[in-house]
């Protein structure tokens, strides 16, 4: 770890490069526990300053839902208490689509210097910790779907949906269309050190997807955050603006924010164990089981509010059925097989998350479930084939295939109960997650999924 005084000298390095670049100001992001990124921004010549002091913002981010209401958790709540926002000069970015600016994510830590208990990066890094002490060296990526329509421009109609291409479904006719606006997506992505592994419409209307390279989970979660502003930023400079909602029309195709990942152990793939069923060595099988036998109660980490469900519709490739197949999509869990010639190939996939889930959140919840699996020596089922949507109750029944929480109530109550998430989490963070998810679906209950897509269309 660097000392103060290496931490000031880099500091004071950044900054001289920002001033020569002509960054004036540096955002600084959090994600909220209803997976909303906040910031506070701070001029460029400031950041030795805010590399030694931190910026002050209050506790009671953590209790705030998504439509900016605040709620309240055992330990958090009220107007009390300060905090310190310490950015990452390791992730410090300049925008490529936002000029004179430049972004980096934080820690968040008390006045005394200690780790705040509710911060979600350090939660994410303290279960990577945890896998690299029982020798796993995990690697993690996300796919990024949105959809993009015109800016309002001042009409009186400014919810309605108008998009600016009308080719069909994966089809080249968007590319056309909107080439000008995904070269630029994917040129200020690259020029900000985000790999592109491929971009190209989706299925519903005005629907784009973003899949970049895989990295340790923490900056995979860093780098989502990133994508995602990016996006927004180009497309404001196009005219546009961009939905990371899970449900951007009630009854279409939502927006999903699928998980990526991979385990490896002494440099070697855990996905390519001769002889082993799947090619699983036994600590993967047992860590996908972990997931998989968790996947009710992180439901309320990766599909966090009322609209998530409103996307979670069977036979829609968002995985809706507790249950892992190889190359399924309709499997909650698929397992990807890769190239049988390529040595560092497989990975695995969680289907069910969207973007207004946290990604720290995310990608700490699925290692602490996925630790307790090799903890408990979890085994995987038989792996399903086919869509399960298409089988009769019975079939169902009969194969253990059940629907996985169909609303945020269920999810949630899911998530009490979870003694390993909780555990993981620990009192704080648990706390505050549980408090938003009641609060989100108390604000919801009585609403139409019409009225709720709207409402959380432009949240995300």
């Amino acid at each position: 770890m660097e000392s103060r005084a290496e931490q000031r000298e880099g500091a004071r390095r950044l900054a001289a490069r920002l001033d020569a670049d002509g960054v004036g100001n540096i955002a600084l992001t959090w994600v909220d526990n209803a997976g909303i990124a906040r910031a506070k921004t701070v001029p460029a010549r400031r950041l030795t300053d805010v590399v030694e002091r931190g910026v002050g913002m209050s506790p009671v981010f953590d209790v705030f839902t998504s439509d900016d209401a605040v709620t309240a958790s055992d330990h958090l709540g009220g107007p009390d208490g300060d905090l310190r926002l310490f950015p990452d000069l390791a992730r410090l970015t300049t925008l490529a689509a936002q000029p004179g600016w430049a972004w980096a994510p934080v820690d968040r830590y008390d006045q005394l210097g200690q780790p705040h208990p509710a911060c979600q990066r350090l939660f994410a890094r303290r279960m990577v910790d945890r896998a690299a002490a029982a020798g796993l060296d995990l690697r993690m990526g996300f796919e990024t779907e949105w959809v993009v329509a015109r800016a309002p421009q001042g009409r009186a109609d400014a919810d309605a949906l108008d998009y600016p291409c009308a080719g069909p479904a994966y089809g080249m006719a968007r590319v056309v269309e909107l080439s000008d606006y995904l070269r630029d997506v994917t040129e200020a992505l690259l020029v900000q050190g985000v790999d592109v592994l491929q971009i190209h419409p989706e299925y519903a209307a005005g629907q784009f997807e973003v899949s970049t390279a895989p990295h340790d989970p923490v900056r995979a979660a860093d780098e989502v955050v990133l994508v995602r502003e990016t996006i927004r930023a180009v497309s404001a400079r196009h005219g546009l603006r961009a939905s990371f909602a899970p449900s951007v029309v009630a009854g279409e195709v939502g927006n999903g924010c699928h998980l990526h990942l991979s385990l490896r152990r002494d440099g070697a793939s855990l996905h390519r164990a001769a002889g082993a069923d799947w090619a699983l060595a036994p600590d993967a099988a047992s860590f996908l089981a972990g997931v998989l036998d968790a996947l009710p109660a992180l439901l309320a980490i990766g599909c966090p509010s009322p609209a998530s469900y409103l996307r979670l519709l069977p036979s829609h490739w968002a995985g809706v059925y507790q249950c892992w197949g190889v190359e399924n999509r309709e499997a909650a869990l698929r397992l990807v097989t890769g190239a049988p010639d390529d040595p560092d190939g497989g990975h695995a996939e969680v289907k069910t998350f969207d973007a207004a889930a946290n990604p720290y959140l995310a990608v700490g919840a699925v290692i602490a479930a996925g630790l307790h699996g090799i903890d408990t020596g979890a085994r995987l089922p038989a792996p399903q084939t086919g869509d399960p949507g298409a089988l009769g109750v019975r079939e169902r029944a009969r194969r253990g295939i059940v629907r996985l929480p169909a609303t945020l109530t269920e999810a949630t109550d899911r998530f009490e109960k979870s003694t390993p998430l909780r555990e993981a989490l620990g009192e704080v963070l648990y706390g505050a997650v549980l408090a938003v998810r009641r609060a989100e679906e108390a604000h919801f209950a009585e609403w139409e999924p019409a009225q709720i897509a709207a409402a959380t269309r432009w949240r995300w």
